[in-house]
């Protein structure tokens, strides 16, 4: 219903769901499962804006890939995508993208 799609809208906008995530939500949704309330909290699918958690697995993803840390801080700014990659690996796709961006480049350059 239009008041469904207009709850999972203010899902995003208040960024309990990236967009990423808002997918897997609507197609929940068009089979029925709920609103999108119900949806994110049956499947675990809020969007982590914890800085804490996003830094404790980009620590973990620094410590594990020393190499790749050395080629960035040499200029090899390609190598961030590959980091980017790895957190949201770690944090199943929930990591907020903004945010771990910003905190990605301050460990990085650290």
């Amino acid at each position: 219903s239009a008041a469904q799609l207009g709850g999972m809208i203010c899902r995003i906008t208040d960024g309990t769901l990236s967009s990423k995530i808002a997918k897997q939500v609507f197609d929940s949704m068009w089979n029925g499962e709920g609103d999108a309330d119900a949806i994110i909290a049956a499947k675990g699918l809020q969007q982590v804006t914890d800085s804490g958690a996003i830094e404790k697995a980009i620590d973990m993803i620094i410590a594990n890939n020393p190499e790749q840390v050395a080629q960035y801080r040499d200029g090899k700014e390609k190598v961030f995508g590959f980091f980017v990659g790895q957190v949201m690996r770690a944090t199943q796709g929930k990591a907020n993208p903004a945010q771990l961006n910003e905190l990605l480049k301050k460990r990085l350059m650290g």
